[in-house]
């Protein structure tokens, strides 16, 4: 429905907020490929132990984790448009710092330039919070059950920029150098945010209470709003971490999508040191895993909409940890290749039930419970590289950075138990509301 042409005062429609989210996701998300591709070249200039590597390759996802929790819910107080701003803005700021450092600093020049770097990375990372923001501002545009398309559409496309610029910048920097490669990104990472700030409106419901009027329920629903932001903050915080399946809905992103930043992140330094790959075609084989796991995303949102997901969220986790095992057990460079694509498949097609179930169960706290699944639930791409390091650096060969993928496979052992368990409460309990009753005319 396009509101527009229903309700003067309502600016924007529901297809226009959903692609220029995507958009601004797109851009801020591409912050957590600034590192990953060029971890090996910074851990080699300043001579870093597997584990500092580690840390540095996940930071970005550390600050981007962490924010999606307030920044989501400040989404049910605010609207999405500012907080989505200000992260944009935080991470030009970061993409302009590395600029300069590498302009004053690289390559002679980096010792003692590793804390620099982890600030940076902080920085850069605000970009990754954006996801938290934009899953329930496109949630309030579209009506309950069809969440599923919309917001696989918005994650999935906005998963590719990691991989995308992972193979990217490596390519850019061999032709055009490293400064004007950076340069080249901040340059349209500032042309998306504009982009975004010019055209985005929020959710009716925001709107409206901006112009000073009231709306009920069947008003919204009139408008094509069915979910509305909870009173307060605290009252959201308070709906979404009551909800028992909010926890268990974290616990399976914290593996898929976590793991997919981490892997993001990850894997150029597993193919150069297990396969010896060079930096591009490192980046190429990230690439592929990351574009396999967003597009399927997307795919997986629609389906969602229209297929019963019964026995989807077992099937997904197997996806992962037998492709987890593979990779860790493998030394055969097109057997890791296929292991992996597996468990992009796997975590793809995760992410998107995930975000297909949250509206369920927490309708009246979107924001709020996108902010702790988001936000804890991508942790996991902190988290994980420095254990997968830990393992590599213990074992000492290069068959240790393949043995890191065992902590998938523990993962997905756990989220098959409480997959049982959520299976036994919705039973109990029912995951959804009863719909908005239909609005007379």
């Amino acid at each position: 429905m396009n509101v527009r042409s229903e309700n003067p005062l309502i600016r924007g429609t529901k297809n226009r907020a959903l692609w220029l989210a995507t958009v601004g996701f797109f851009g801020g998300f591409a912050g957590v490929a600034i590192f990953g591709p060029l971890v090996p070249r910074f851990s080699a200039l300043m001579h870093l132990t597997p584990l500092q590597g580690g840390i540095l390759a996940s930071i970005a996802s550390l600050t981007g984790s962490l924010l999606r929790i307030p920044f989501g819910a400040w989404v049910d107080r605010a609207g999405g448009r500012r907080p989505f701003l200000v992260l944009l803005s935080l991470t030009l700021l970061g993409v302009a710092g590395l600029l300069f450092l590498l302009r004053t600093h690289y390559p002679d020049r980096m010792a003692g330039m590793y804390p620099v770097l982890l600030v940076l990375g902080m920085l850069v990372g605000c970009g990754i919070a954006t996801f938290s923001v934009g899953i329930p501002q496109v949630s309030y545009w579209f009506p309950r059950d069809r969440q599923g398309g919309p917001l696989g559409i918005y994650a999935g496309l906005g998963n590719i920029a990691p991989g995308l610029f992972s193979w990217l910048l490596p390519v850019a920097v061999l032709a055009f150098g490293l400064f004007a490669a950076y340069s080249g990104w901040l340059l349209l990472l500032a042309v998306i945010t504009v982009i975004y700030a010019v055209g985005i409106t929020d959710a009716p419901w925001f709107q409206l209470r901006s112009q000073g009027r009231s709306v009920d329920e069947r008003q919204l629903a009139a408008l094509g709003q069915e979910l509305i932001p909870a009173s307060s903050t605290s009252e959201g915080f308070r709906l979404a971490s009551r909800e028992p399946a909010t926890w268990a809905l974290l616990a399976f992103y914290f593996t898929s999508f976590g793991g997919f930043l981490a892997l993001t992140a990850w894997l150029p330094s597993y193919w150069h040191a297990m396969y010896q790959t060079a930096l591009v075609e490192g980046g190429l084989l990230t690439l592929a895993f990351s574009v396999l796991a967003s597009l399927v995303r997307v795919l997986g949102g629609i389906f969602a909409d229209r297929l019963p997901i019964t026995y989807a969220l077992q099937g997904n986790f197997a996806l992962i940890g037998i492709g987890a095992l593979g990779v860790a057990l493998s030394q055969d460079f097109m057997l890791s290749l296929v292991a992996t694509l597996s468990i992009g498949l796997g975590m793809g097609l995760q992410n998107a039930i995930v975000f297909k179930l949250l509206p369920r169960y927490v309708p009246h706290a979107v924001g709020s419970a996108a902010g702790l699944v988001g936000g804890l639930g991508a942790f996991g791409g902190f988290a994980i590289p420095p254990i997968m390091g830990l393992i590599a650096g213990a074992i000492g060969t290069r068959a240790g950075y393949a043995r890191g993928f065992f902590v998938f496979v523990v993962l997905v052992a756990i989220d098959l138990g409480i997959v049982w368990l959520l299976g036994i409460y919705t039973k109990n309990r029912p995951a959804t509301l009863p719909p908005p009753k239909p609005v007379m005319s």
